[in-house]
């Protein structure tokens, strides 16, 4: 009975749920990196107590959080839904992480180029410092040559941040947003609450915009699977140049895809703004069949 109380309780208080996710997301963290540190040393140690981290961060508190607030169909209230789209609506979302490409770089070009003004210098000084050294830290992560390497690279830096980040920013976020306001707008404050959680300024405004498209593309197919399997190629893209730059393959990883013709940023960016309008008006022609029915 005390437990049905708790459940409704927490049903009816958007506060009361906050709180307790940051309690879940708070304890789990620790965990997290209380194992990290004990348990694993050295490059490979480090590369896996990063990934260990990422799972008590990202993954562990959605499930406990929807274990303890609902007790039925928790990995179908989280958004593991199956994937009921046609299969090349699903294949569209992989699609716009490609073409998306050119206007990603764009973003990240005219980020990388904000100021803060004269007044406020030792604050972007501060900033570009944090900014070096999370990047220093990511290209030692990515710094492999091996078929060993890249494939746990694959695992710590793009299928874990996949599963976790998006069960936590559109399983839990976008979809209580979206409870509570217009879907478009539970989308965008989500893209941008996922972006600002990395604490990196350089990197809001493509982290955001990827934010979005992810965003839009599990609100349209209702499915996680959609968003992580997005959120998965464009991460295990970045882990792949980086692999193959370091092999000698090719050249620059780090600006692969930047672009000076404005054509081109023009098409990528009408192409996929267009792919993601086409997939809408189809789930809209969808909900409006079964309505009429």
């Amino acid at each position: 009975m005390n437990d049905n109380l708790f459940t409704e309780n927490l049903k009816q208080s958007t506060g009361m749920r906050i709180f307790l996710y940051l309690v879940i997301l708070l304890i789990s963290t620790l965990i997290g990196i209380v194992l990290a540190d004990v348990f694993f040393t050295g490059d490979t140690g480090i590369k896996i107590g990063q990934g260990i981290s990422s799972i008590f961060m990202f993954v562990v508190p959605p499930f406990v959080y929807y274990y303890l607030t609902r007790k039925e169909h928790q990995m179908q209230e989280l958004g593991f839904h199956s994937l009921t789209p046609q299969w090349w609506l699903i294949l569209i979302g992989v699609a716009v992480m490609f073409v998306c490409i050119p206007v990603t770089t764009q973003l990240t070009t005219w980020n990388e180029n904000l100021s803060f003004g004269n007044n406020l210098t030792w604050i972007e000084d501060w900033i570009k410092s944090l900014e070096e050294t999370a990047k220093a830290a990511t290209e030692k992560m990515l710094n492999v040559d091996t078929i060993g390497g890249l494939l746990l690279n694959l695992v710590i830096v793009a299928l874990i941040p996949a599963v976790g980040e998006e069960m936590t920013f559109r399983g839990i976020l976008q979809q209580s947003l979206t409870r509570k306001m217009n879907p478009h707008l539970a989308i965008f404050l989500s893209a941008a609450i996922f972006s600002f959680i990395h604490f990196q300024f350089y990197g809001f405004l493509p982290r955001m915009f990827l934010g979005l498209l992810l965003g839009y593309m599990f609100y349209i197919t209702g499915s996680l699977w959609t968003s992580m399997l997005m959120h998965f190629v464009n991460n295990g893209a970045a882990v792949v140049l980086y692999y193959l730059d370091n092999k000698g393959i090719i050249e620059d990883a780090e600006h692969f895809g930047e672009t000076q013709s404005v054509w081109i940023l023009f098409a990528s960016a009408l192409v996929t703004s267009g792919l993601i309008a086409w997939s809408w008006a189809i789930k809209k022609g969808k909900v409006k069949r079964q309505m009429q029915l």
